[in-house]
């Protein structure tokens, strides 16, 4: 009888100890010093449970971060969460063209902008606060510092740092809420499908060129929506446009956004074909600064009314996301 009872008692302490759920770490922390509980981003990254259904933020102390770093489509509600804006950075140099190590160095072994990425983001419900993300490649065609194609991205007060192709915000189902930040680059250097806002943004020209490529589709209401930044430029850059299509139905809009003198007056390119004019939305509301007198804008941009600048709000532009609701 002994036996059957401490046998049961053994049974049911299994029992209790299989149907407890098994903890995950909310958070790791990264030095480069070893303090942490990694040296690289990356191992943090991939400690993440896979498809986590809870926020795991990665603390990252400063310091100069040399990595490729890519956030993968199974590792969803990663945050990283940088010591300082400043002084935590993750840079890398790879640029369209740039031969990959190690091979035989044929066309199809070389960089393109779609992997010249410094972070890839492809996991949903991504988020970086507090760093810099940097490709630090120069100016020799295609760079891209952030790569973003996972759903409901944000980024918060972050500098992103490149020349062209600084942030490619990629995939027509992508939404994604850059608030902050600072963004920085030459030619193109906020480009693709995805539907995004930034809100309080500081964009800096580097050169004379294109802030925007966007490359909307045909079947998305919004594309990009800048609310509330500011247009800055480097001495070099006089004659910059807001934006040009990547294809046919791109769609830019710029809220009471500040324009520094950089911006030329007609404001929009139609990419060397007129037939874009009959697609594209280029639109603006109650620009301010010296590059915001409108009167010699090109005739198929649009200047909002009030009215219509009301919709383009964040709660308006992603109605199945309360991206501002902590």
């Amino acid at each position: 009888m002994k036996k059957l009872t401490l046998l049961l008692s053994l049974f049911l302490v299994t029992l209790k100890l299989v149907a407890q759920p098994t903890t995950y770490p909310d958070s790791f922390t990264v030095a480069q010093d070893g303090s942490g509980d990694f040296k690289t981003i990356q191992e943090a990254v991939n400690a993440v449970r896979d498809l986590s259904q809870q926020v795991v933020t990665i603390h990252i102390k400063d310091g100069i971060y040399r990595e490729k770093l890519v956030v993968p489509s199974w590792k969803t509600k990663v945050y990283l969460l940088g010591e300082s804006k400043e002084g935590t950075v993750i840079t890398n140099s790879d640029y369209s063209g740039k031969d990959y190590p190690g091979t035989d160095f044929t066309d199809k072994d070389k960089y393109s902008t779609y992997t010249s990425y410094t972070v890839l983001v492809q996991g949903n419900d991504f988020r970086a606060e507090n760093l810099t993300i940097e490709n630090a490649a120069g100016p020799v065609g295609q760079a891209v510092a952030l790569h973003v194609e996972g759903d409901r991205a944000i980024v918060k007060n972050c500098r992103l740092l490149g020349n062209q192709d600084t942030l490619y915000v990629a995939t027509e189902n992508s939404r994604q809420l850059y608030q902050d930040c600072y963004i920085e680059g030459t030619t193109d250097f906020i480009f693709g499908e995805a539907t995004v806002v930034f809100q309080n943004c500081e964009i800096k020209s580097l050169k004379n060129s294109y802030i925007t490529a966007a490359s909307t589709t045909p079947h998305q209401k919004y594309g990009f929506v800048f609310i509330n930044c500011k247009l800055i430029a480097d001495t070099s850059a006089e004659k910059v446009y807001l934006g040009r299509p990547w294809r046919p139905y791109s769609k830019t809009v710029f809220i009471n956004t500040d324009m520094g003198n950089h911006i030329l007056p007609e404001g929009w390119d139609n990419w060397r074909n007129p037939e874009n004019e009959k697609t594209v939305l280029y639109a603006e509301y109650n620009s301010k600064g010296v590059g915001a007198d409108t009167k010699n804008r090109v005739g198929w941009s649009k200047q909002l009314s009030a009215r219509e600048a009301k919709q383009y709000t964040v709660e308006n532009i992603f109605p199945d996301w309360k991206p501002l609701q902590k």
